[in-house]
């Protein structure tokens, strides 16, 4: 199996790692719009892939309790507040999206409570087409599965971290606890269940999740399920509603899982315009080169000329 390893530019990551007749590459849709905050997702993750506890008491983020992915938190459910903006007239044809009630928890009394909104979001590793963190990796211990995802070899992962600058998102860390725990020291992240992949089964936060918030399947048909469903809210009256990680002709070649949003990605904690950190590489290796072959043709002039 021969690697082309492209570093930008849409291509089928799969076949561009070697593999010779890949599958239809999987992917990830999540519809924040219908997430409930529920953490169905978390716990289900948790449970197949062995992920240990990594904080079950409140932060003081609303209901967050782990704050942002991590070696242990392979999927991160984000509850953000807003404060309500009443429009002057309701947008024609709106429609309910789920989401809790306008006044704040435990309010009581007719005006006592403050209009606000949650946005909930379901959030998780985004297996870029061109992913940096396996770029880097020194090991080889990150690979591209034939689903065209990105998982980590534990047995290979020698702990240098080299990919956790790398990644764009700030997915990728080393566990560092708990004492006893196999992965300790070594990279972590979200595998998309490959192992239930190569059975032919869905990842175990989407098997879990409730309202289908987390879709599941060929990437391509849920990039074009979910433009449909972003037609469909902006016609209702949504028209915050947008895609983020779908655009093959973004800074890393399209995510491998990518969401609906309702706001800006910067208020989900998101990169507004992510590249994948080793998309110059090539480039700079060139320039490497030119300097040492500069050098060496000085140091041989030197040398010559003193000989005279």
């Amino acid at each position: 199996m021969s690697s082309k390893n492209s570093f930008f530019g849409p291509v089928d990551p799969a076949r561009d790692a070697g593999w010779a007749e890949p599958p239809t590459r999987k992917g990830f849709f999540t519809d924040t719009s219908i997430c409930i905050g529920c953490k169905a997702c978390e716990v289900a993750c948790k449970e197949w892939n062995a992920v240990p506890e990594d904080g079950i008491e409140l932060s003081g983020m609303s209901y967050d309790n782990t704050l942002g992915l991590g070696a242990s938190t392979w999927r991160h459910v984000a509850f953000v507040e807003q404060p309500a903006i009443p429009a002057a007239e309701p947008a024609p044809g709106s429609v309910d999206l789920g989401m809790p009630a306008a006044t704040l928890p435990g309010a009581v009394g007719g005006d006592s409570g403050v209009p606000f909104r949650w946005l909930m979001e379901s959030d998780v590793c985004k297996h870029c087409t061109h992913a940096a963190c396996l770029d880097v990796c020194p090991t080889g211990a990150l690979f591209r599965t034939e689903f065209g995802t990105v998982v980590v070899q534990d047995d290979i992962c020698n702990g240098c971290g080299y990919c956790v600058p790398a990644c764009p998102y700030g997915v990728i860390e080393r566990r560092d606890g708990p004492v006893g725990d196999p992965a300790v020291g070594i990279a972590q992240k979200c595998t998309l269940c490959y192992d239930r992949l190569g059975e032919g089964m869905e990842p175990a936060c989407a098997k879990a999740c409730p309202t289908q918030s987390i879709q599941f399947g060929d990437l391509d048909e849920l990039r074009v399920r979910a433009q449909g469903r972003v037609e469909h809210l902006v016609e209702a009256g949504v028209t915050d509603a947008q895609l983020y990680g779908h655009d093959p002709a973004d800074g890393v070649g399209g995510a491998g899982a990518f969401f609906l949003l309702l706001d800006a990605p910067e208020v989900y904690g998101l990169p507004p315009d992510p590249v994948v950190t080793t998309k110059a590489l090539p480039d700079m290796w060139k320039q490497a080169g030119l300097a040492a072959v500069t050098l060496l043709a000085g140091a041989a002039a030197a040398f010559l000329g003193g000989q005279r």
